[in-house]
């Protein structure tokens, strides 16, 4: 057997020349020298790119250079082969699938970090270790068995395929994953592999293995994914699975490339599953296990159905690991330990019946493998043309199937058996090569290491959890074993030969052990964790997780010494060597306690009372934490050291700078602040002790997990042990650091005793070896190690760890399940090994009975056992000293019984009262204190419980009575019959809130309803708004006429204005009724070219009519069938079933209240009845008193009211009832008793008719005391009859008589009557109450309908609000979108607008600029191109960065003119310079204009860019507005998809349709059939009317048939009308394409024609002009007007000044005749008048400034005419 892969025959391949590299980088076999060529290349074969080469197919790894390898510390003398790995004996059977066979020779399974390959028959064992060393993930088969892929565990980890059966390594894939593999699957073409990653990545990657490369890789999900299988069909997709999920996965080749697309399963109403196994069929679809044992049938990634066995009972009792598709059949394989095989036909093509989703699928076969078995997996092969099953068992098995299901079948052979579970515990023999495991699987295995193989087994009933092989002192046969187990039991066994066992010498030889139970005790009530022997063998000690350690001494039968406690759960347990002087007990805890104690003395220990030994001298250890400490104590050495090297470097640097004469500043230097200190943690709960050994008296090591893992800590046990051990702080002296442990601490520690080595089994599954020195354990000791990973790493943490007695075997036990044994390197050669020697059996063991076993866990410990019999002996002696007193008090109350009697022997007078036996009064008054003190706490102790009940009692009567009514029974009194109220709430508001809730919220959502209808309404008047066709410019033109319609239009000039606008507007109407006219042509063209039908198409007259008919023709459509659809009025929801629920109810409860009143009110008349009854008896019996005995009729009885008449009574009792219960009460036999009985009957007593009404008391005493009255007369009568009567007295007696007669029998007969119409009343009543109950029946059955339909309306309730949210929030959405749409519509129609005025104003530019070359300008060309040239003004920004700021220049604006030439492009010219013989002027202006132009442009540009901006925008809203459009669509097909499964789920429920036998007519052969379920009810007159339309559709049939025969010949009739339209049209159109030719010399659109035949903008300009010049000609006339006026005034004026001038000529006249005549006066003529001569000259002077201004007014005046006459003119 080898430990690495080697070469078989058949499988020698060699890589070619053409490998000459490992992709991988790992070397590989072939031919080095080529190798060496190919890996140095020269410069000149060198390429830039490097060429991808593919891998040969026969290129190999070499397996010695990629297996992971011991590590050993450099430059240490540790051989690398100190252990070598010999034999695998355990089985990691909980991993998922750790299962593989290739061939039926040989099995394929992981160990640790191993992966075995074991002969079946021979059990040789063959390993294939890992690369990196930190385990391995999954295995798994190439589909043609040449191949097998490991996937392993650790840091970035290798995927290595295999070749088989050559086993060496072929390729190596890498990055699949970042911490482990979880599984792989190749395809069926066996091309790609499909492997899945573990936490945190959970990355699935598809492989082209070959070569080496990932084609695609995908989260394949967010937790733990346990499988991926490709498809069979169909290998673009492949299926994951794990916790809660199962997700679809398929290669899709998208824009970007070929990518992995997943869908994720939905459980929907199915509980969600972690999915273990599946199989996908044939057809795409799905089938997975459960947890619960069902299969799930997956379509479309939705469960289509759950399947089940017959009566819901699950598929498999438990999880279903594993499900295969073979030969047709499916396969399931269960954790029950079934195996069940399935009809494909019947899975594939299930689907659900009923609401449950369950299908019921009966197994075609099934196979139970064994009890107690739980299959994970199965793998097949074929042998001879068979094929057979390899099963993995969990419970540790390997087992063999035969799934035939024949006559021939094999049964389940069980090929081998292991531990399952971790291995709790092994030890080896002392003096053979045997060892002995447990686990917690309830086995105990003995192994030969030797030979490889098991010898025996046997099995308890709890598991296993410590384990100890008896020394040599204690048995020297080397056959005896203490095991411990989980129940605290501990059981000795012994191993023996059973072939020495007399009589069986002669027989043959089987190989194998067996074991015998010797002893069994259970010294613990919790796990047994720890068993040691002492060093001499007389001691053995147990400890327990309760916290004790028993000891026992050590002889043929081993009895209990005694017991300690200790501060917590034990550990381990550890004897001092002998090379100590004092043989002591080193007990460690988990919870960070060491105790030492002495070995108890057998015999020395007083057991009588308890086995706990309570004088026995112990010392405590308590741990406490010293690592922070530690590592601050580096830290603080570190940055000591730094600082030191930080000056040294400083003062060497100076030294230099010295030498080279270079004078040095000396600078303080800053020192950089040091960061601080990590302070002391010290953990709040101590950390566990794992292990740990003695290393001189008092003193020991330890090794310890959490966070105080990463050291060997040496301890020492104080000598002060006078302080409480819980508040103790100890410290240990030493420590040793131990390398790359903090995160792994030492889990077991193991000596070799023939050599100095030291091995230590590590958390994380690995091995190490340490050699010791010869002296003691030091710090800088354990510096050099060997180590090897074994165990698997995440889980694998070494349990046990041992070397053989003679020191040449190491054997490791761990959490995986795994056991490993290692040959030790010896220095020496060895001799050959010796065999395992099974011990002998001891003298007698054949005749010994069996030992009874401990079976029942809960069974007492020994100390348990011990306390109880000293409890039961203490109980026994109390018990006899109370009998003791018993027997002496009867013996005193006798005494004074004889006394008594005595006393009453003698005479009266001596005998002695009952007072005088009182010794002291006081006695009995204390006890009457004492009691009213008891009576008293009693009462007080027992207040708060009875105001407790007391609150009960009211709130059971609240709810129970006060909240009901009474039922009250009216009987009739001369019959049986009776009449009962119902019995009702007295409370009914709760109706009315039910009610008004509803209504509120059916108010809320007919609100909201309501909103969206109005929001609906108003975008379709918004849109008719948008459609109705406008005409501005007719609108425009319509305004303007308005304004103009002012007084003056009546004159001629503006009504010729106004005729114009009419004619214009008559142009306009009849140019929009042509547009109009041609619109609505094309509309009605393009309507009746949508109206066309298809020819597969119907009239829609017909459809509509076939509508109505199926809508009102009796076409009655069940609410069942897939195509019946609820109208909208009918659509129910919560609220409205409320609303139906609470009238319902209130209903039922309104006519149940009237019925209950006139119940009452029958109640109210019996009790009157019965008083005036009453009345009437006591009538006729004093009527009777007057009559002879004889004449007397029977009085009738008087009608009692029953206890049920009035149940209010119930409750009431009266005082003689408290009474004679006070009484029953006081003799203390209220329990059982008649009087009891009697207090119940009295406590509910029967109601009298006092008690009914008061009045009856009133009447009853009324005729007691006219009975009395009447007794009274009737005595006086008799005494008067004493004389004898005289005629007149007879007469009147015998009239007295008469009367009384009558009056007796018309009494008896009032009476009779009474009873007879109450009775009849009665009747009455009770056959109306009858048909109400069948009513109310009906009613609470509509209830219960009622009621099952709001809950499963509630339960649909949340989506339904959802779906209609959803459509609110679309419709608000889409109205807030469509509110944007016409924002950006108008500004894009704004935008538009500035658009073409801009286009119009350049045109009208480039117009003006035509207008002002004129004609044949010879620089038009030139000026025109000076025009259109283009300048672009272009800022220039200086930007200068400096190193940390930046600073910018001011802006500077220059142009740079980029010349487009607009003819040839050779040709250059320069628009700076007018050229010659140009008119200047117009250069000036051309270059103005130029710029007015480019204005124009930019302006049109930024506009154009707007609007482009604003219609992106606007598309983009309208994309949106269009999705939301479909989203709503989407939604409201939705809620009528709901709606429709809402409908289908209330036609599910059962409805009660109570029917009469006659109503029944679906007969049998004319029999009732059994089963109505396809029976429908309907009603007659629907009957009668679907049999009437029969007839009445067999006559519309042959009318129908009768018009089709007519529709057939005016159908060819009207094709054959068509076709001569059709040609007449074709006629018609030549024709007048020919008129056209001839007037207009080519075809014209006619339509446009009439559309364009009027320029309404330029006639507007004309009416514009007309308008201005009539505004001028009334202004002008205007002025002409003020002309004239004055022109008047002038006239005026003229003739005014005119007067004043021939005054002044008058004047002038006069003054000349007046001088005249003074000069011919004499000369002193006139002094007197010298002064009027002087007014005269000034008045004069006057004058002629006022002539002097009068004349320059009319020469203005004149100017003024002469300038108003030029203007007229």
């Amino acid at each position: 057997m080898s430990s690495f892969p080697g070469e078989e025959e058949g499988d020698n391949e060699e890589p070619t020349e053409d490998e000459q590299k490992d992709p991988s980088g790992v070397c590989a076999e072939g031919d080095s020298e080529e190798r060496e060529k190919s890996e140095t290349p020269s410069e000149n074969q060198k390429k830039p790119a490097e060429v991808k080469r593919k891998i040969s197919e026969t290129f190999f790894y070499n397996y010695e250079d990629i297996c992971s390898q011991p590590f050993v510390t450099e430059d240490s003398e540790i051989p690398i082969d100190i252990l070598t790995l010999k034999y695998s004996f355990g089985y990691d059977c909980a991993r998922p699938i750790n299962l593989l066979m290739m061939d039926n020779k040989k099995l394929l399974y992981i160990a640790g970090n191993q992966v075995v390959i074991q002969e079946l028959k021979t059990k040789c064992q063959r390993y294939i270790r890992s690369t990196s060393g930190g385990g391995i993930g999954f295995i798994t088969a190439h589909p043609s068995k040449q191949y097998f892929a490991v996937g392993e565990k650790g840091k970035k980890p290798n995927l290595i395929i295999y070749k088989y059966p050559s086993l060496r390594p072929y390729r190596i894939l890498q990055g699949g994953t970042e911490k482990a593999y979880v599984f792989g699957d190749f395809n069926r073409a066996g091309t790609l592999l499909a492997t899945v990653g573990s936490s945190p990545d959970f990355m699935l990657t598809i492989w082209d293995w070959k070569q080496e490369e990932i084609v695609l890789r995908s989260k394949a999900f967010a937790q733990d994914v346990y499988k991926v299988m490709f498809s069979a069909e169909n290998e673009e997709h492949l299926i994951t699975s794990g916790s809660g999920h199962i997700r679809f996965w398929k290669m899709a080749l998208t824009l970007t490339g070929l990518k992995l697309q997943g869908a994720l399963g939905r459980f929907g109403r199915t509980a969600v599953s972690d999915i273990l196994g599946f199989v996908e069929l044939p057809d795409g679809k799905v089938v997975s296990g459960t947890e619960w044992g069902n299969l799930l049938l997956w379509e479309g990634g939705l469960i289509k159905v759950e399947l089940c066995r017959p009566e819901h009972q699950p598929c498999h009792d438990g999880p279903v690991s594993q499900l295969l598709l073979e030969e047709g059949e499916l396969i399931t394989v269960g954790k029950d330990g079934f195996i069940r095989v399935w009809n494909f036909e019947i899975i594939d093509g299930a689907d659900s019946v009923d609401e449950t989703g369950l299908l019921e699928v009966e197994p075609m076969n099934e196979l139970c493998v064994g009890k107690n078995v739980s299959l994970n997996f199965m793998s097949k092969v074929h042998d001879r043309e068979q094929t057979i099953w390899y099963a993995q068992d969990t419970n540790g098995a390997i087992w063999k199937l035969d799934l035939t299901f024949s006559n021939m079948t094999h049964d389940p052979e069980c090929l081998c058996t292991f531990h399952s579970g971790r291995i709790e515990a092994v030890s080896v023999s002392p003096i053979t090569y045997l060892m002995a495991t447990t686990a917690l699987d309830r086995s105990v295995r003995i192994f030969d290491f030797s030979s490889n193989i098991e010898l025996s087994e046997i099995k308890f009933k709890q598991g296993g959890t410590a384990l100890v092989w008896a020394p040599y002192v204690v048995n020297p046969e080397g056959g005896l074993i203490a095991v411990g187990f989980e129940d605290g039991v501990v059981r000795i066994i012994e191993v023996y030969d059973p072939k020495q066992l007399p009589g069986r010498e002669g027989q043959a030889s089987t190989g194998n052990a067996e074991i015998n139970l010797k002893q069994a005790f259970k010294p613990h009530a919790a796990a047994v964790t720890a068993l040691a022997y002492e060093r001499n063998g007389d001691v053995f000690a147990t400890g327990s997780k309760d916290k004790r350690v028993f000891f026992f001494a050590t002889k043929d039968e081993y009895k209990p010494i005694g017991f300690i406690r200790v501060p917590g759960p034990v550990q381990a347990l550890q004897w001092s060597p002998s090379s100590h002087e004092k043989s002591m007990l080193l007990v460690l805890c988990e919870n960070g306690f060491a105790v030492q104690v002495p070995a108890p003395l057998p015999g020395e220990q007083d057991t009588v009372s308890t086995y706990e030994i309570k004088t026995l001298p112990t010392q405590y250890f308590h741990f406490y934490s010293i690592k922070s400490r530690i590592k601050l104590e580096e830290e603080i050495a570190l940055r000591e050291k730094k600082r030191k090297e930080k000056e040294r470097a400083k003062l060497q640097w100076i030294k230099e700078q010295k030498e080279m004469g270079l004078e040095i500043e000396q600078q303080p230097e800053e020192e950089p602040e040091e960061e601080p200190l990590p302070p002391l943690y010290i953990p709040e709960e101590s950390s566990p002790i794992l292990c740990g050994f003695y290393s001189a008296p008092g003193k020991f090591w330890l090794s310890l997990g959490g966070y105080d893992s990463g050291f060997l800590y040496h301890c020492e046990f104080s000598h002060d042990q006078e302080e409480d051990p819980e508040n103790r702080k100890d410290e240990p002296f030493e420590v040793i650091p131990i390398e790359d442990t903090d995160d792994n601490p030492i889990h077991r520690i193991c000596f070799c005793a023939s050599r100095p080595l030291m091995f230590l089994g590590m958390q994380d599954g690995s091995l190490r070896v340490y050699p010791l020195p010869e002296k003691e354990l030091s710090v800088n000791a354990l510096k050099e190690y060997w180590c090897l990973n074994v165990h698997d790493n995440d889980y694998g943490h070494i349990q046990g760890i041992c070397s053989s007695y003679d020191d040449t075997f190491l054997i490791t036990c761990g959490a995986d399940g795994n056991i490993f044994t290692f040959d030790i390197e010896s220095p020496e050669d060895i001799p050959e090994r010796r065999k395992a020697k099974i011990p002998s059996p001891r003298s007698g063991l054949e005749k010994e009975k069996a030992v009874e076993d401990i079976v029942d866990p809960d069974t007492c410990n020994i100390e348990e056992v011990k306390q109880k019999k000293e409890s039961e002996r203490i109980k026994k002696e109390a018990e006899e000293k109370k009998n003791k007193k018993r027997e002496e008090i009867i013996a005193l109350r006798h005494d004074f019984v004889f006394l008594l009697q005595k006393n009453q022997e003698l005479p009266k007078h001596m005998q002695l009262r009952r007072e005088e036996y009182e010794m002291d009064h006081r006695i009995f008054e204390e006890l009457d204190r004492q009691k009213a003190q008891r009576i008293q706490l009693v009462q007080k102790e027992l207040a708060w419980e009875q105001e407790k009940q007391l609150i009960g009692l009211q709130k059971l009567r609240k709810q129970f009575r006060d909240s009901q009514e009474f039922t009250v029974v009216v009987h009739a009194i001369q019959s049986n019959h009776q009449v009962s109220t119902y019995r009702l709430l007295t409370d009914t508001e709760k109706y009315s809130q039910d009610k008004e809730q509803a209504g509120s919220k059916w108010k809320l959502l007919k609100e909201m309803w309501r909103v969206l209808e109005q929001a609906e309404e108003a975008k379709e008047t918004e849109i008719t708004r948008e459609t109705m066709p406008m005409d501005s410019d007719t609108t425009v033109s319509e305004v303007k006429a308005e304004k103009l319609q002012t007084p003056e239009i009546q004159k001629p000039a503006a009504r010729y204005i106004e005729i114009k606008r009419e004619k214009i507007r008559r142009i306009v109407e009849k140019s929009d009724k042509m547009k109009a006219k041609i619109m609505k042509r094309k509309a009605q063209w393009d309507e009746l070219y949508k109206s066309k039908p298809k020819d597969d198409s119907e009239d829609p007259k017909d459809a509509e009519e076939i509508k109505e008919a199926q809508e009102n023709m009796g076409c009655y459509k069940l609410k069942t069938a897939s195509d019946y659809s609820l109208p909208e009025h009918k659509h129910v929801n919560t609220e409205k079933m409320m609303m139906e629920l609470a009238s319902l109810k209130e209903l039922i409860h309104r006519k149940k209240v009237n019925m209950n009143k006139e119940i009452m009110s029958l109640r109210d008349l019996k009790v009157s009845i019965i008083d005036e009854i009453k009345c009437l008896v006591q009538e006729l019996k004093s009527i009777q008193a007057t009559l002879d005995v004889s004449e007397h009729l029977s009085l009738p009885l008087i009608p009692q009211l029953h206890p049920e008449e009035v149940p209010e009574k119930k409750f009431e009792c009266n005082s003689d009832v408290l009474l004679r219960f006070k009484e029953e009460q006081a003799k203390g036999q209220l329990e059982g008793s008649p009087s009891f009985r009697a207090f119940r009957r009295g406590f509910i007593p029967a109601p009298s008719v006092e008690e009914t009404d008061p009045m009856a008391q009133d009447a009853d005493a009324h005729p007691m005391s006219t009975a009395s009255s009447l007794g009274t007369e009737q005595q006086n009568s008799f005494e008067m009859e004493k004389a004898e009567p005289t005629e007149m007295e007879l007469e009147i007696l015998k009239r007295e008589k008469i009367k009384s007669l009558y009056l007796q029998k018309t009494l008896i007969k009032k009476i009779n009557m009474l009873v007879i119409n109450f009775d009849a009343e009665l009747h009455l009543l009770r056959h109306k109450k009858l048909k109400m109950d069948v009513q109310m029946k009906n009613a609470d059955l509509r209830c219960i309908t009622c009621s099952e339909e709001l809950l499963i309306l509630k339960k649909l309730e949340k989506h339904e609000t959802f779906l209609r949210e959803q459509i609110y929030t679309l419709i608000s959405e889409q109205e807030a979108l469509q509110s944007e749409l016409k924002s950006y519509l108008a500004q894009m129609k704004e935008r538009k607008y500035e658009i073409l005025k801009l286009q119009e104003c350049k045109k009208a530019l480039y117009a003006n600029f035509q207008a002002s070359l004129g004609e044949d300008n010879e620089f038009a060309h030139f000026l025109t191109k000076v025009l259109k040239k283009k300048i672009e003004c272009v800022e220039k920004k200086d930007v200068e960065t400096e190193a940390d700021e930046e600073e910018e220049d001011d802006e500077e604006s220059d142009l740079r003119t980029n010349e487009e030439n607009s003819g040839s492009e050779d040709e250059v010219f320069d628009d700076s310079v007018c050229p010659d013989d140009c008119d200047e002027e117009l250069f000036l202006n051309t270059i103005q204009l130029r710029q007015q132009w480019l204005h124009i442009e930019k302006t049109l540009a930024e506009e154009k860019k707007v609007a482009a901006d604003l219609r992106r925008k606007y598309n983009a809203l309208t994309k949106e507005a269009k999705e939301v459009e479909t989203s709503l669509e989407k939604t409201e097909r939705d809620l009528e998809i709901f709606q429709w499964e809402k409908l289908q789920k209330l036609n599910e429920l059962y409805v009660v349709v109570p029917l009469k036998l006659h109503q029944v007519q679906c007969l049998v052969d004319g029999e009732m059939p059994s089963d109505f379920s396809q029976a429908l009810v309907f009603t007659n007159k629907s009957l009668e009317y679907l049999q009437k339309r029969i007839v009445d559709l067999r006559n519309e049939k042959i009318m129908h048939r009768e018009m089709y025969k007519k529709a057939k010949e005016k159908h060819k009739q009207l094709v054959k009308d068509k076709k001569e339209m059709e040609l007449e049209m074709r006629q018609l159109e030549e024709k007048c394409s020919h008129l056209m030719m001839e007037k207009f010399g080519r075809l014209v659109d006619f339509e446009a024609v009439q559309a364009h035949s009027v320029n309404i903008p330029m006639e507007d300009m004309k009416v514009k002009i007309m308008e201005k010049e009539y505004e001028h000609y009334l202004e002008l006339r205007k002025w002409e007007e003020r002309i004239v006026e004055l022109q008047q005034q002038l006239v005026k004026l003229t003739e005014e000044n005119t007067s004043k001038l021939l005054q002044l000529n008058k004047f002038c006249r006069e003054k000349h005749q007046l001088e005249t005549k003074l000069d011919s006066l004499p000369n002193d003529v006139g002094e007197e008048f010298q002064g009027t001569q002087t007014r005269d000259i000034k008045e004069r002077a006057r004058l002629e400034a006022r002539l002097v201004r009068t004349a320059r007014d009319t020469a203005l005046l004149r100017e003024q005419i002469n300038m108003g006459r030029t203007g007229g003119c």
